[in-house]
């Protein structure tokens, strides 16, 4: 077993002593780092070693080689049958070195609890591209494995891997692959549900409401984004967004239709959306449903193995109580799910209790930062709590693993978001920048990179030079596409360049682009190809004619839209739906992984470098066909033209000028609008009779039993930090005082409605006529009430940034202007 693993001393002796050799021909200060590199890689040769050697346990075996099953048959339906193809035509699946060996690292760490490994945050640091997600999701397939043949039956159930995101576009991308994951082991389960246990592998996408329904409904339902309303309206007309943002089925690619999504167990008292493949030679037809969940309410109860979340959706923890559910605060079940002290009276009692999550995975770490990471970082305190046991008396803690392609400092964000000391960076960087023997740069004479071009015109406005600069791009690759075969020869390498990529800092800047676009560069096109030098046959243009309709990837448009130009970006140029031009904003910055693109614009250098880098990795990632990035600069802006100035110097080494992010949970605006929430998320979810909808009045009888969130918060609040011994003390009393301060104002509230004869409850919408405790921060009631109750302001989102506000114009006379009809 052992002898043909290629990832054994993967960081070898060899390779690590090979590098050792150059030591003493380096300057003591350069040795010092040197040999600290090396430490590193020693430290990750043990670690796979000791992957290796856990493989001689017969459980961690079977898992491991179904996970390696499960893989290779996930990958093969990708490539296969998702792409056209026959899935035996698909040659054999293989590991990557470093993907493999970063399974293997981690095996100890999951397998024991107990084991050191388990407080260690891996992180995944590679570049765009490069195949980070099939490495986790390698190692979340051992899990789902491993956690089934431990706990045999219903304790096998329960939440096991959280991936969280913050992008939705980079969710839908990695629901898609992860789908296909869950799809192959549910058949496995199948086969034998003696080992693998009663209930099925399952995947729910827990995501905000414009992407999702957050409520199953029903015939009486006037609820528009309720998943009743929106199944029925396309079943009527399929031109409406589907229920689920998924275009394709993740198992077999053929194109949903409106009778694939389920109403169930019926129309007139549905309680779960199922969606079934329209292909009768798919697995899943018929009376097997694809295991995907979309709705939040069945979620809660069926409790999905592997859940996909945006990391904005937790700030729903203080006001939803099932959210609970996720962390194995269940007692009782039934055919139908999983319940907690929500839904008292239901089901049988689960004969043993479900573990918590085992396993959480932040991809693109490097965007968990700013206000945002800030409170993701504070509302971390009650999630790591609620994720945690305790163990032979010791505290247990979920498996943390992270990823990014661009991060700098990552051990000060680390602590400050997950309250993690140690970190390990993988794969560990050796003295050669160029070679980590995982992956090594080459030279442009051994493999393509991409082409950096810098265009800046004096003179010239930039809605200008992005105008000619599209249409040269453009008309070219039509040209090149001609001369290579035309519609003849589909997978010509011209196909890469003629579906343009624009890259945009602002909406505004989109706005005006879009304009452009769809006017002048569609009209000037048809006749490009008479632009000739003098003398010249034949120029270098051909004239083209694209569609009116650009294809646009931004926060304004819906997540169905989204998903759609997706799929077309896909297409080779010679198929009906091709996209000619399509523009973006940061949107697509992580999350759109299309082989194919190979041409971009950039319209003004992007503020943040990690973002510039992440951005034009989009394009150029068929190593056969090289991406070519055209940044158009304001030479009238002094850090543009400071860009452009040093172009090549900048491109040469971009990655060392990737700034460090700011995460900072407890400084005093964060915990202004970010204590009470993550407060009544603890004190909710952690102790069970606060837990039901009107528990928020039991804190009369059980304030005392609510200290351990006082000491939650403010050991969190002195460890997460980098501080003196006197400033981190100060810091936990600071933080103590003000959760001592909100429990007593949360008692004093309960106190007053209960001697007016009311009961008080956490959300408004809850439980009938009970008083709320939490408010939003712009509720008008507010206004009307005591002071106290604004102490319990909570967001529904971690995101301070609104989609839309209202405008009302008055002329100069004070006199309202009617609105016109759309």
């Amino acid at each position: 077993m052992k002898s043909p693993m290629p990832c054994r001393g993967a960081c070898s002796t060899e390779w690590i002593e090979e590098q050792a050799g150059v030591l003493p021909s380096l300057s003591p200060r350069r040795r010092e780092v040197a040999e600290a590199l090396l430490h590193g890689a020693r430290m990750a040769s043990k670690r796979i070693d000791a992957g290796i050697e856990a493989l001689a346990d017969e459980k961690v075996l079977i898992a491991f080689r179904m996970a390696n099953r499960v893989m290779a048959r996930a990958a093969r339906r990708r490539f296969g049958p998702m792409k056209g193809k026959d899935e035996s035509s698909v040659e054999p699946p293989t590991w990557r070195p470093f993907q493999l060996a970063f399974i293997l690292m981690n095996l100890p760490g999951i397998v024991d609890p107990l084991h050191h490994d388990r407080g260690v945050v891996d992180l995944l640091f590679f570049p765009t591209g490069g195949g980070k997600t099939e490495a986790y999701l390698g190692l979340a397939a051992f899990i789902l494995v491993h956690r089934r043949l431990k706990n045999p039956g219903y304790a096998s159930a329960g939440l096991s891997v959280l991936m969280r995101y913050t992008l939705r576009l980079l969710t839908l991308d990695q629901l898609s692959r992860a789908a296909t994951l869950i799809c192959a082991l549910e058949l496995e389960r199948l086969k034998d549900p003696d080992t693998l246990g009663p209930w099925p592998f399952e995947i729910g996408l827990w995501v905000g409401r414009a992407a999702t329904p957050n409520r199953m409904g029903g015939p009486g339902d006037a609820d528009p984004n309720c998943a009743y309303r929106k199944t029925i309206a396309f079943q009527n007309d399929d031109r409406k967004p589907a229920p689920i943002p998924l275009e394709n089925c993740p198992w077999c690619g053929e194109k949903f239709k409106p009778q694939s999504f389920q109403l169930v167990p019926s129309t007139k008292a549905p309680i779960d959306l199922r969606v079934v493949c329209i292909n009768r030679r798919c697995d899943f037809t018929r009376n097997t449903s694809l295991p995907i969940l979309a709705v939040d309410e069945p979620i809660y109860r069926r409790l999905p193995c592997f859940l996909i979340a945006t990391v904005d959706k937790f700030a729903a923890m203080p006001w939803t109580g099932p959210v609970g559910e996720f962390f194995g605060r269940v007692n009782r079940y039934d055919p139908h799910g999983f319940y907690g002290p929500c839904e008292e009276g239901r089901g049988h009692p689960l004969p043993a209790p479900i573990p918590p999550p085992d396993l959480i995975i932040q991809d693109e770490l490097h965007l968990i930062s700013g206000p945002m990471g800030s409170m993701v970082g504070l509302y971390e305190a009650a999630l790591d709590e609620l994720c945690s046991r305790v163990v032979e008396g010791k505290k247990i803690r979920p498996k943390i693993i992270a990823s990014t392609a661009t991060v700098r400092r990552a051990e000060n964000q680390i602590r400050a978001l997950f309250n993690r000391r140690q970190v390990e960076v993988f794969p560990p960087p050796g003295p050669d920048r160029r070679d980590s023997f995982f992956s090594e740069t080459h030279p442009p004479s051994r493999s393509h990179p991409r082409l950096y071009l810098g265009v800046a015109a004096q003179g010239r406005s930039m809605k200008v030079v992005m105008l000619r600069t599209y249409l040269a791009l453009l008309a070219a690759a039509q040209k090149s596409y001609d001369a290579d075969g035309g519609r003849k020869n589909p997978e010509k390498a011209a196909d890469a360049y003629m579906t343009l990529l624009g890259y945009f800092n602002s909406l505004r800047e989109l706005g005006g682009a879009r304009r452009i676009v769809e006017d002048e560069v569609n009209l000037r096109l048809t006749g490009y190809a008479n632009r000739k030098r003098l003398g010249q046959k034949e120029g270098p243009f051909a004239s083209r004619s694209i569609a009116y309709e650009v294809v646009e990837l931004t926060s304004r448009v819906h997540t169905g839209q989204v998903a759609e130009a997706k799929r077309r970006l896909a297409l080779l140029f010679h198929e009906k739906d091709r996209v000619d031009v399509a523009i973006a904003t940061n949107m697509i910055s992580v999350g759109l992984d299309i082989t194919r693109l190979g041409l971009m614009v950039v319209l003004g250098q992007p503020q943040m470098c990690a973002e510039y880098i992440q951005a034009t990795s989009r394009v150029g990632r068929d190593p056969e066909k090289p991406g070519l990035i055209v940044t158009l600069l304001n030479i009238h802006r002094p850090r543009d033209r400071s860009h452009f100035e040093r172009f090549d110097v900048f491109h040469g080494s971009f990655y060392r000028t990737v700034e460090a992010t700011s995460v900072t949970p407890f400084s005093p605006r964060a915990l202004d609008r970010g204590l009470a929430g993550t407060l009544v998320a603890l004190a909710r979810l952690g102790y069970e009779p606060m837990t039901p909808p009107t528990g928020a009045a039991e804190i009369l009888q059980h304030r005392q039993a609510l200290e351990f969130v006082v000491h939650a918060l403010s050991d969190r609040a002195s460890s997460s930090v980098s501080l003196e011994a006197a400033d981190a003390q100060a810091l936990s009393e600071k933080v103590r005082d003000r959760v001592n301060k909100l429990l007593d104002i949360w008692s004093k509230i309960a106190d007053d409605y209960h001697n007016q004869g009311t009961t008080l409850q956490y959300n408004q919408r809850e439980a009938g006529a009970a008083k709320p405790l939490l408010r939003e921060f712009l509720d008008p009631e507010l206004k009307l009430m005591s002071s106290r109750h604004k102490y319990f302001r909570a967001n529904r989102s971690m995101r301070d940034v609104e989609p839309s506000v209202n405008l009302w114009v008055r002329t100069m006379d004070n006199a309202e202007v009617e609105q016109e009809d759309e």
